[in-house]
């Protein structure tokens, strides 16, 4: 369990070292700067992610009822 923990530190990496890299201005996703696009998509992503991190923790698992 403790490896898929480390999946969590994905959004953390996207949403800080990422701009360095996507940080422009001239392609546009839905009408949106891409470093904005970037940043919207990963907030969607990090829900996703930690709902996966959720699901697989043996600790929310329902067996005693």
């Amino acid at each position: 369990m403790r490896s898929i923990r480390w999946l969590a530190v994905v959004p953390f990496l996207a949403l800080i070292v990422g701009p360095f890299f996507v940080n422009r201005a001239t392609p546009f996703v839905l009408d949106m700067p891409f470093l904005l696009a970037w940043i919207v998509a990963w907030i969607l992503l990090t829900s996703v992610i930690m709902a996966v991190i959720y699901a697989a923790d043996p600790a929310n698992r329902e067996d005693d009822l």
